[in-house]
């Protein structure tokens, strides 16, 4: 009886071993938006790693929308690949300053695609009257396109510093921070 016993413990004991690795070791890898002055206030995202994402707000200037197109590349840096805005204002790229970049004069306004900018991490502020925004792609269904759009301010007080940047974290982490 005693050795059914130690069995049951051992195997008991080895299940929460198992369970506390799958929980707590930093295994999945994806986008992290936190706040630069307390990391703990952080959201993970899976879709935003696996399919970029766009990063939206208002030009303080001429106040049109500006949309910057991000891939999150394996390793481990942000690629800005396009922007589309209203009229250029402080801020915006020239497309002169990237080699293979392009300029187009679509009907929204203006494109410049293929930037092939790279940076390890974004840095930027959550702006008061920007209204900054993320865009996520949900589903890989091109005929039937699926985005949601999240306002930062429902996440960061307006000013707050964030840093959006690739990162490994647990499931555990994941399943407290997913961005909702």
């Amino acid at each position: 009886m005693k050795r059914k016993s130690y069995l049951f413990i051992f195997t008991l004991l080895f299940f929460l071993l198992l369970a506390g690795v799958i929980l707590f070791t930093p295994a999945i890898t994806l986008l992290s938006i936190s706040n630069r002055k307390n990391p703990s206030e952080v959201y993970y995202s899976l879709d935003g790693y696996k399919k970029g994402f766009t990063l939206s707000y208002t030009h303080s200037v001429n106040k049109g929308r500006v949309h910057d197109y991000y891939e999150c590349l394996k390793d481990g840096n942000l690629l800005i690949n396009q922007t589309i805005f209203v009229s250029y204002g402080a801020g915006i790229p020239e497309a002169s300053e990237s080699p293979r970049a392009e300029f187009t004069v679509t009907s929204n306004g203006y494109k410049i695609s293929n930037l092939q900018r790279k940076v390890d991490k974004l840095v930027m502020a959550v702006g008061i009257i920007a209204n900054h925004s993320i865009t996520f792609e949900l589903n890989e269904d091109f005929n039937n396109l699926k985005t949601k759009e999240y306002f930062l301010t429902d996440y960061f007080k307006p000013q707050t510093s964030i840093i959006l940047q690739i990162k490994k974290v647990s499931l555990m982490n994941f399943l407290l921070h997913k961005i909702k």
